[in-house]
């Protein structure tokens, strides 16, 4: 008895997924849930476990492929691997019949002059025009597509989707648009004996390769995963003014605390005492302060979220994630360290569902974690900022005491926060920044621990 192994339903809205790499070949033994293949969609990659016992007897997608929901990709069998079929013999292609020239006109009499040809005036082409954003929305596509429909002047209801119930994938709209971008082949009109030819057009330039003849490389394709990273990352930039500000903040309180508590902290609670819990509790204090931090724009219109959710970017081996935090504001400490711990875990494995990626309002990335100074972070869209986390380090630091300034030596971190102008004000900006940096130095944290 064989049982169809669907490529699963990753989220409401995910109509199609890519095979990133089969764990099982056909003829191997597989368990129930046993981890059978990699896919990766618009919202997550996973790994996708075996629905039933048995052995693998077809794969019926390849890795790459990108396959839409509900579509059988595998069959598992009860017995022994059955031998793939002999793929049926390919006949040759008859040739087509070749069709009679036809007869020549009659000559026309000698006394009758030849008429003279007539040109027919050819219309320029006219640009179909842009659908309405509400027409847009109607049709079945990602923000992604209509972003490129738009800056491409292209209608979507003359591209033809081969997505799911027609829906409109990335690869159809660029389809389209190199299709419309290729030259046209055109008859040309009969040559007039007292107008000379014109030039030839240049042949467009070829492509330079980006490696020399015999440099010693090796060629990867992009990976589905950095695709979607590229795409967005270029998107952020096109959409949003960012403008990026820098606090140095004094963490030397919070080091001083989880040096005494942390032991404590994951023997009782089972989760490990970093800096990032408390970053979270301070982010999410500034957030109910300066609710425009937490929106989004909506075309004309800032869309304010009653939910705090912090996505939290996890670095991957094979790229980078988002997992979020829904609510992050009803957490305690304790809260914050598990969930972070456990989001962070199960993205490195594999096992995130897709509305643990989804529904963010605001994200905070750690590139202190390796050691870095302070970066400039790309805005996670629709949101309106992001915080960067830089390394917390020793230094030299004036602190100010009951008889002056002093050198002390202080645990300090760059911070930054990269925020849309078009919506956020510097100066918003800055208060936002100066709100975190007051909670993080003066709040006493042990109470929480």
């Amino acid at each position: 008895m064989a049982t169809d192994v669907l490529m699963p339903q990753m989220g409401e809205s995910i109509a199609e997924g890519t095979i990133v790499k089969w764990l099982k070949k056909v003829g191997d033994s597989v368990q129930r849930d046993e981890p059978l293949l990699e896919i990766s969609t618009d919202k997550v990659d996973a790994e996708i476990p075996s629905p039933a016992a048995g052995t693998l007897t077809e794969i019926l997608a390849r890795e790459g492929d990108t396959v839409h929901v509900n579509s059988v990709i595998a069959r598992l069998s009860e017995g022994a691997a059955a031998p793939a079929p002999a793929p049926p013999p390919v006949e040759a292609p008859k040739p087509a019949p070749v069709a009679a020239a036809p007869a020549p006109p009659p000559p026309a009499p000698k006394s009758a002059p030849a008429p003279p040809p007539v040109q027919t005036p050819v219309a320029a082409p006219v640009a179909p025009p842009v659908p309405a954003p509400e027409e847009e929305k109607s049709l079945r596509s990602s923000p992604l597509v209509r972003n490129i429909a738009r800056e491409n002047s292209v209608d979507l209801t003359q591209v033809p989707g081969t997505g799911l119930g027609g829906r409109i994938t990335k690869d159809d709209i660029l389809g389209f648009i190199a299709s419309r971008q290729a030259p046209v082949a055109v008859s040309a009109p009969a040559a007039v004996p007292s107008v000379a030819a014109p030039a030839p057009a240049a042949p467009p330039a070829p492509t330079v390769p980006t490696h020399a003849a015999g440099e010693r490389v090796r060629i990867e394709a992009l990976t589905t995963m950095r695709r979607r990273i590229a795409e967005n990352m270029l998107n952020s930039r096109r959409t949003s003014a960012h403008v990026t500000t820098y606090f140095e903040v004094d963490f030397t309180n919070i080091a001083r605390l989880r040096d005494r508590m942390k032991k404590s902290f994951e023997e009782r609670n089972g989760a490990k005492l970093t800096f990032m819990p408390f970053i979270i509790k301070a982010v999410v204090d500034a957030l109910k302060v300066f609710p425009i931090i937490n929106a989004s724009a909506d075309n004309e219109n800032i869309v304010f979220k009653q939910d705090i959710n912090v996505g939290m970017a996890v670095a991957l081996d094979w790229g980078l994630i988002v997992p979020v935090i829904k609510q992050a504001d009803a957490l305690s400490l304790v809260g914050l360290a598990r969930a972070t711990q456990d989001l962070a875990g199960r993205a490195r494995a594999k096992q995130l569902k897709p509305d643990e990626v989804a529904g963010g309002t605001f994200t905070i990335t750690n590139f202190g974690l390796y050691g870095g100074l302070t970066a400039s972070p790309i805005i996670n869209q629709p949101q309106l900022a992001i915080l960067g986390v830089g390394g917390i380090h020793k230094r030299p630091w004036v602190v100010e005491t009951p008889d002056g300034d002093a050198i002390a030596i202080r645990h300090i971190s760059v911070l930054s926060l990269s925020f849309d102008h078009r919506i956020i004000d510097g100066a918003v900006g800055d208060q936002f920044m100066a709100h975190i940096r007051n909670t993080i130095e003066t709040t006493d944290f042990s109470s929480l621990v």
